[in-house]
């Protein structure tokens, strides 16, 4: 088979393009950040046709993600690249059979595991705080559903005004991918998540006195807006990130010995540097961990949340060993 001489971003764009029909718009956004910063590295290497790439060459940009990122990212990355380079055979830039020349890094189970998350007290201890100083602000009540509910950011963010039924009261999660808010799971992520009489309060008051009334552009009525629509997931991060560092809510005390005058986490766009400071998703961590502490049956929190019992007990649930006794407690028989 003769080679066509072709530029590796040439070939990144098409491959892009190819991937598009059948992937998310996070996931699309996600293959675009890792080719390209393959494709770049080739650029410093010299590498401007991808004729002239060898296993040798993939072996150190792997070596390169290694030293650079953690395991579980590189092998991320790697598992990427392996796929583009099994499109470049396919539109015979590469030599058939390159894309196994592609290690993809081992990992152990403790790697794929991440620990971040936001504690019940925590929890508690920050709501306490927003209920009383920003009632029912956009940051109150993003907080507070993410706490209540463990749900995605993906969930929050296809939340319209219409989702929001205050009879029972409820959520309602729907995949409306053709209109900008598509699920993770899709279809099989619509759900209807029941909310306390309390929560529905806040939201109400919300709706009320503090959102904005504007339209996507699509033209739906988003449950959390901004002035220009719906609210954009960054915003909501940083929601999440400003809320959670110890002294926003604590009264101002650093467990960090941090100066408050100094420190660089006291931005809106460096609040993520607070060594105190979670993601979103660590607040679905918490909330899987508190309700099954709570006593809420696995099947019942993992229905709730859009996840399976092999997840949820492998990434989420994070109770100790001790804490997971007492679950067991009542189930207890002397035989």
């Amino acid at each position: 088979m003769s080679l066509k001489p072709t530029p590796p971003h040439d070939a990144k764009n098409r491959y892009l393009n190819d991937k598009k029909p059948g992937v998310t718009k996070k996931t699309l956004k996600n293959y675009r950040t890792t080719t390209r910063q393959f494709c770049n590295w080739l650029d410093e290497q010299g590498i401007t046709n991808l004729n002239d790439l060898d296993s040798e060459a993939i072996q150190r940009y792997k070596e390169h993600r290694l030293s650079n990122v953690k395991v579980i990212t590189a092998r991320q990355d790697m598992m990427t690249i392996k796929q583009y380079i099994q499109f470049c055979e396919h539109i015979q830039a590469v030599p058939r059979g390159m894309a196994e020349m592609v290690r993809i890094p081992s990992v152990s189970e403790n790697d794929e595991i991440c620990d971040d998350l936001l504690t019940r007290d925590e929890a508690v201890e920050m709501l306490g705080y927003l209920k009383k100083y920003q009632y029912a602000t956009n940051r109150h009540v993003t907080l507070l559903i993410l706490w209540k509910t463990g749900m995605r950011l993906s969930g929050l963010r296809a939340l319209d005004l219409n989702d929001f039924d205050e009879g029972r009261p409820a959520l309602e999660i729907r995949h409306r991918a053709t209109s900008g808010t598509p699920l993770k799971n899709g279809e099989k992520g619509e759900r209807d998540v029941l909310i306390t009489p309390e929560t529905g309060e806040v939201i109400r008051d919300y709706v009320d006195m503090n959102r904005n009334d504007v339209v996507d552009e699509h033209g739906r009525e988003p449950l959390l807006t901004s002035q220009s629509g719906r609210i954009v997931e960054t915003t909501i991060q940083r929601y999440v990130y400003t809320a959670t560092r110890p002294c926003y809510y604590n009264g101002g005390e650093c467990p960090f010995d941090r100066d408050p005058n100094t420190c660089e986490a006291m931005s809106w766009n460096a609040s993520s540097k607070c060594p105190g400071s979670v993601s979103p998703h660590a607040l679905r961590r918490g909330y899987v961990t508190a309700a099954r502490n709570a006593g809420q049956p696995k099947d019942v929190t993992g229905e709730r949340v859009n996840m399976s019992g092999k997840v949820l007990d492998k990434h989420y649930d994070k109770g100790t060993s001790a804490e997971k006794a007492e679950r067991r407690r009542n189930h207890i028989r002397d035989i």
